[in-house]
């Protein structure tokens, strides 16, 4: 654990796509290494109407990483009088993480959104921006190995928004329960055509 930059600060996000709906999760501890110093810290950003991105791991670079991609963005919007669809976003995540490739920012995004307000996107990418598409569930963090087994075995195609709020909620509960490094709390949002609800649940404080 000493040896991974990527777990210096420990954290979790998952994203889980629904019937014309996506949900995202992540944890709320913030800490360095062992030693926990706030737990109200989300690491997932809702960069326009349609898209969140998480960012778990080395929070210099996660706070650096956001900043960059805001500044593009904002500049996409002038430019084109329009706002970026979430694979648009992927795609300039892409980007900023293959241009630093020999000196990368220790971050991997996890993207998830509503494509033309109701068709699910999802994915995450590596360092070096490689990226990963999916139709059921993407994922980055310390706790990865515990929320791949159990979004493996709960979720189902076109579960509508309730009930994918129930299965990321178990999901993510579950796994930050093993692990040290994550946990205290969590915060989901589930984005539906018509809006965006947040859930903040409690775990276990220790």
């Amino acid at each position: 654990m000493g040896d991974n930059i990527m777990a210096y600060n420990g954290g979790s996000v998952i994203a889980m796509a629904g019937k014309n709906c996506v949900a995202i999760a992540s944890d709320l501890r913030y800490g360095i290494q062992n030693h926990t110093v706030g737990f109200d810290f989300p690491k997932v950003q809702r960069v326009n109407e349609h898209t969140f991105v998480g960012l778990p791991g080395l929070l210099t670079d996660t706070q650096t990483f956001h900043e960059k991609l805001n500044y593009r963005m904002k500049m996409y919007s002038l430019r084109e009088n329009r706002e970026m669809k979430p694979q648009v976003v992927a795609h300039m995540c892409e980007s900023l993480l293959y241009e630093r490739r020999f000196g990368p920012y220790f971050v991997e995004p996890v993207i998830a959104g509503l494509e033309n307000g109701t068709t699910p996107y999802l994915c995450a990418m590596d360092l070096i921006g490689a990226t990963l598409k999916t139709q059921d569930f993407v994922l980055a963090g310390t706790s990865s190995q515990a929320m791949f087994g159990l979004a493996e075995t709960l979720w189902k195609p076109d579960l509508d928004a309730d009930h994918l709020f129930e299965v990321i909620s178990q999901v993510m509960l579950n796994a930050v329960d093993r692990d040290a490094l994550a946990g205290w709390g969590c915060r989901v949002w589930v984005m539906t055509p018509e809006k965006v609800t947040v859930r903040d649940l409690k775990a276990r404080q220790d």
